[in-house]
């Protein structure tokens, strides 16, 4: 597997630009563009829970493998680098690099420093300002892996990094591998340290109270929630819940009526957020399925979409959220926190 080299500052020669546009616009379109009707609201909003591995391996002090299985060299920390999920923008706000971000997308509203970033578009990014950009390294979700649009961004020395988070811990490793891109472990490592320390006193709250059956709802037509292989599966289970999708086969599955009837969740979870989320009429079409626990009992709750479909640095306060609306008794002396 060949290494990819990142040379900050490098400069593409006038001469090439035309040539580097028209290439980046015809392969780079074919990548994160949707070329038929079928990007809908659902389509977003799996892709707002955008994804890393349960590990990131660091082979050696300057050499990364993303979760695509690419070997990156870096060969000093980068300068210039555009995020392409309102995750990734999160994480690098949050290890103190405002200065060298100089791109992200439409959807990255936070922290607020991100508004004033240049926007490169999301499932269309804007071709002509990416590569006015001049970014040194691109990190994106690995959804937006394309073979042959990667090659032609490695002859063009513009280095992609490939998320994608299937764990707590993978969120994890990617906080302390931006951290080793960018010369900023001490920063990743506390960052990690408090989420652990965070993450151990919600989950203390829970772990001695009855499993409650949880249905989460990314969209309702058709019907996809989260399953084995995602980590807001395994949130559910850390915030004292039982995913009744713990059986699917695939981490965003589709699931039928018939199966949320013989599972019986006890909690419908609906994501509300500033990205593509169940809408409250969505919400309120399932009360017509009184033979539900959770319907005929009222218990359809709202949870934070930007915390919990976000894997980055808030996620803490995503699986807060989900504590306290699967166990409500556990946070009883308590106000419920304002979500940003």
């Amino acid at each position: 597997m060949r290494a990819v080299r990142i040379i900050p500052g490098r400069r593409f020669a006038a001469a090439c630009i035309g040539v580097v546009a028209s290439m980046l616009v015809a392969c780079l379109a074919f990548a994160f563009g949707e070329t038929q009707e079928d990007h809908t609201v659902m389509k977003r909003r799996q892709q707002g829970i955008l994804t890393g591995m349960p590990f990131m391996a660091n082979i050696t002090p300057r050499t990364f493998i993303d979760d695509a299985g690419r070997k990156l060299y870096v060969a000093k920390a980068p300068t210039r680098v555009v995020s392409l999920a309102p995750s990734i923008t999160e994480m690098l706000f949050a290890l103190g690099l405002d200065e060298q971000i100089v791109g992200v997308t439409d959807f990255c509203n936070f922290p607020v420093a991100a508004k004033a970033k240049a926007k490169v578009g999301y499932a269309n990014p804007n071709l002509e300002s990416l590569v006015a950009l001049r970014p040194e390294l691109i990190v994106a979700p690995r959804e937006f892996h394309r073979a042959n649009v990667l090659a032609k961004l490695e002859e063009l020395k513009i280095p992609v990094l490939l998320l994608e988070a299937t764990s707590v811990e993978s969120i994890f490793s990617h906080i302390h591998t931006l951290g080793r891109i960018f010369d900023r472990s001490t920063e990743a490592h506390a960052m990690t340290a408090a989420m652990r320390s965070r993450m151990a006193e919600l989950t203390a709250r829970t772990e001695h109270l009855a499993r409650v059956r949880v249905l989460y709802v990314i969209n309702s037509q058709p019907l996809i929630t989260v399953g084995p292989g995602s980590y807001i599966h395994q949130m559910i289970g850390l915030a004292g819940g039982l995913n009744i999708a713990a059986e699917a086969k695939a981490p965003y599955p589709r699931l039928t009526m018939e199966t949320v009837l013989k599972e019986d969740p006890e909690i419908l979870l609906f994501p509300r957020g500033s990205v593509e989320t169940v809408s409250r009429s969505e919400q309120e079409a399932w009360r017509r399925w009184t033979t539900v626990t959770a319907v005929r009992e009222s218990r359809l709750r709202e949870v934070s979409a930007d915390a919990l479909n976000r894997p980055g640095p808030r996620v803490m306060e995503g699986l807060e959220a989900l504590a306290r609306a699967i166990h409500p008794e556990a946070f009883a002396s308590e106000s419920v926190p304002v979500q940003p």
